[in-house]
């Protein structure tokens, strides 16, 4: 297999001197290139196809935001990764749409090596170059029309209380995955992992959520026909499969690390489906057409449509997105266990259950053949018998509010 490629961009010699050094134990496993500026960096990308940019901020002539802007539109198979100060926040805001992952300076080595070789690893996902490059250009998603507007109309109002804010953005899985891509990444400089959307909204504060929401627009409003698809159930699947993964998983582990990951994994596993629906609804009427005329499953439908199925694709995009590893692994792994590895618990198994039990209690929103409950992995871990109380809990947690 051909070795990735990776550019380092930065107009400091002494700096790319450094990561040369730094980073010389891993040229048997990458390609590694540097350029001294933006001009020069885009000289090399007309000559050569990068997999991973890592790009400084500030820099003269061309800084490192519009470096990335221009990478992302000429460029978009490439993943971007700003290395900046935390001084810079004003002029890094703008790149919240541009940027897949953000890196603090000074950058520790290890650090960076395992930034590279996960994004590295990601390019082997999908097989479809087309497919890769339409998630790598995504700076956000959109969410649905009156979730934006609450929120705004919610922004707007002085004396505003954050947690509303936060509360508004909880209930949106595409403002949700980039909430939590900005406020977990190195740049915000919060070295306690976030776990919520509602914490994260608290910490980031609200003069940061008004510029990104107001000045720079990070939220948008979805444009799908609702004759492809009833989106306001996309939201309310996703929320009721997170909420349902994570009490399932606080009563498998005391892990509140794991039980944090279930719960946004869940959130966040239809993640894909949004994707595809706003940027290829054509192809996707024409998974739904499919899906139903041969009563084959959705993951089926759409593995014959795009090359990949939803779940590949959102867990391809949360990892460029430098979500954690068991959240990217439940997202791509929820709808085929057969092929996820381990003999123990996992957010995985937690969102697969979840998503299933749904859909066997909501058959009416079932699009073509149901996917299967996999019992093999669940008889192998012994949890078989646990379906009836997960039944059981589902049924309370739908139970109408008195």
């Amino acid at each position: 297999m051909e070795k990735k490629k990776i550019l380092f961009v930065d107009d400091e010699p002494n700096i790319l001197e450094g990561l040369r050094r730094m980073l010389r134990p891993l040229r048997n496993d990458y390609t590694l290139h540097f350029a001294s500026g933006g001009r020069e960096a885009l000289k090399c990308m007309t000559k050569d196809r990068f997999d991973v940019v890592v790009s400084d901020m500030r820099m003269p002539g061309m800084d490192g935001a519009e470096l990335l802007e221009k990478i992302q539109e000429k460029y978009p198979h490439a993943i971007r990764i700003m290395l900046t100060g935390q001084a810079d926040e004003v002029s890094i805001l703008r790149t919240v749409g541009v940027v897949h992952q953000f890196l603090a300076k000074p950058c520790d080595p290890e650090q960076l090596k395992i930034v590279l070789s996960r994004t590295s690893a990601l390019q082997d996902m999908l097989s479809d170059g087309g497919l890769k490059d339409v998630i790598s250009k995504i700076g956000t998603l959109p969410s649905l029309p009156e979730t934006y507007a609450r929120l705004q109309k919610a922004i707007a109002t002085p004396g505003v209380e954050i947690k509303k804010i936060g509360k508004i953005i909880a209930e949106d899985i595409a403002m949700t995955a980039k909430i939590m891509q900005l406020v977990n990444s190195s740049f915000f400089g919060i070295y306690s992992r976030v776990d919520t959307p509602a914490r994260a909204v608290t910490l980031l504060g609200l003069d940061t959520i008004k510029v990104l929401v107001l000045s720079l627009e990070l939220f948008s409003q979805i444009k799908v026909s609702e004759d492809i698809f009833q989106l306001d159930r996309l939201w309310e699947h996703s929320l009721t499969v997170g909420k349902l993964a994570r009490t399932i998983a606080v009563g498998q582990t005391d892990d509140q690390e794991m039980i944090s990951d279930t719960f946004l994994a869940g959130t966040l596993h239809d993640l894909g489906k949004l994707v595809l629906l706003s940027c290829l609804p054509d192809q996707y009427r024409q998974v739904i057409d499919l899906t139903e005329e041969r009563n084959i499953t959705m993951p089926e439908g759409e593995q014959e449509i795009f090359g990949a199925s939803q779940s590949a694709v959102g867990s391809y995009l949360v990892g460029l997105w430098g979500f954690r590893g068991p959240i990217i692994e439940a997202i791509g792994f929820q709808n085929c266990m057969e092929r996820y590895p381990g003999d123990v618990f996992t957010p995985t198994l937690a969102v697969h259950v979840a998503n299933i039990l749904y859909y066997r209690n909501r058959p009416e929103e079932i699009i073509g053949k149901p996917v299967a409950m996999n019992m093999s992995v669940l008889e192998r871990l012994g949890l078989q018998d646990a379906l009836v109380d997960w039944e059981r809990i589902y049924a309370e947690m739908m139970q109408p509010e008195e």
